[in-house]
């Protein structure tokens, strides 16, 4: 059974969400054979006070 953990910045929409796991889901079947039923995805949002690049917060880089 496959479990695949994504981690996104917060702020997507259930929809972008929705189609992210079954596009992800999609991907497993085709490419692990197994069914979808196996297929477990887990998607972490993460604030971007907590997300950083280069030493900064993502937030801080909007500015």
């Amino acid at each position: 059974m496959p479990i695949i953990h994504i981690q996104v910045l917060k702020d997507r929409d259930n929809e972008q969400i929705k189609g992210l796991i079954a596009d992800v889901t999609d991907a497993a079947v085709k490419n692990l054979s197994v069914k979808p039923g196996q297929v477990r995805v887990l998607v972490t949002e993460i604030s971007d006070t907590h997300w950083g690049i280069g030493g900064i917060t993502k937030n801080k880089l909007k500015n």
